[in-house]
């Protein structure tokens, strides 16, 4: 089974930058979605981003239009969330979610990460 490890959390001020990763024992997928889901303290989770191999689209929430950005590389088995002009309502724990599935003849999997925190001071 695919395992995957999120990283790259920490504490910044407000306008500040992170880059988060989320990377995978394997990357041998035949189709993928791979999306960044955060949640705050007292919230329900939040869609941030995704990617997917379907047609190369990715997808933002718009609270975070024009200031994340997600990438791929699937050379180092790896999906990044790159933040930029941090904001303090940017705070929750951020994690990596993965549907997957290795040929068309077969379901998607889903798996999830443990989860890292931002924080963002004001």
């Amino acid at each position: 089974e695919v395992q995957l490890v999120e990283s790259g959390g920490g504490l910044v001020q407000a306008g500040g930058s992170l880059r988060l990763s989320c990377e995978f024992s394997d990357f041998a997928f035949g189709d993928y979605a791979i999306a960044w889901v955060r949640q705050a303290p007292g919230k329900e989770r939040e869609g941030v981003s995704c990617i997917s191999n379907d047609d190369g689209s990715t997808y933002y929430a718009d609270s975070v239009k024009g200031r994340f950005t997600i990438t791929s590389d699937i050379a180092e088995n790896t999906v990044y969330l790159h933040m930029n002009s941090l904001k303090p309502e940017d705070t929750a724990v951020y994690y990596c979610n993965a549907e997957y599935r290795r040929t068309a003849r077969v379901r998607f999997t889903t798996i999830w990460g443990q989860g890292t925190q931002v924080t963002v001071s004001s």
